[in-house]
Formats: C-alpha cells, structure tokens, sequence
C-alpha cells in the first residue's frame, strides 16, 4: 500500500474551504474529471474526462473538521481524508490518501500516481479559492 500525506495552507477561512471540497454538485474546478454523480447521501461516483469511473463511500464527515471515504475502481482500492484547520490567515488542509494497486505490474508506479494526482487536486482548488 501506498500512502501519501500533504499540508497545505489556504488563505481563506475554513468555512470556504469545506465547502469547496465537499460540495458534490460543483466540481468544475476539477480539471481532471467530467462529472460527479451523486448516488446517495454517502456514495458518489467520478468521472474522469477520459470516461473512467471511481466509486466513493463516505467514512466520516464531520463539519469544519474532516471529511474521509474509501474509494475503488477497477485498478486500486483505497481511502482519502481531509482534515481541515482554522489557522492563523487562514485554513490548513492536510490530505492523506493511501492506495493499493489491484494489479501487480501497477505497484511501482503508485507512489508517483499519487503525488501527482494529490498535486494536480491541490492546485486545482488554490485556484478554485483564490479566485
């Protein structure tokens, strides 16, 4: 399994960020995906632009403070979290996800899929909140 865990600090309130991050229905900012589809309350499905699908089941949800699920497709299995702080100027977001590749040959480039993934998600909503 791989994991990968990044704080970054936003300089707006908290308040903003959570919303930004948890709100479902809009998620233009994500230059990487197509759409969301919402299933219910705790499940939600991404679309990359590509047409690929991951599935998500909330695991906690905690206003203001943390927002975490597991999440699947046909390639990994795995979880993200999102804990959020009021900090001085501002929020800090610390984001850790952790991953398990469903196919062998895939294990070597995980650690580099998520740094990149986390990265491109990260500079996505700075652009998002500093708009």
């Amino acid at each position: 399994m791989a994991v990968s865990k990044v704080t970054v600090h936003f300089p707006c309130p908290v308040e903003r960020v959570w919303h930004t991050v948890t709100d479902l229905t809009h998620t233009a900012w994500r230059s990487d995906l197509a759409r969301v589809e919402v299933l219910d309350e705790g499940r939600f499905v991404e679309h990359t632009k590509s047409g690929y699908a991951t599935n998500f089941t909330v695991t906690a949800c905690e206003p203001l403070r943390q927002w975490a699920f597991t999440m699947e497709n046909g390639n990994m299995s795995g979880s993200w979290e999102g804990a959020f702080e009021s900090a001085e100027g501002g929020t800090r977001l610390t984001c850790t996800e952790a991953v398990t590749a469903k196919h062998g040959w895939m294990f070597p480039f995980i650690p580099g899929y998520l740094k990149r993934q986390q990265k491109l998600y990260l500079d996505d909503l700075r652009k998002e909140l500093l708009k």
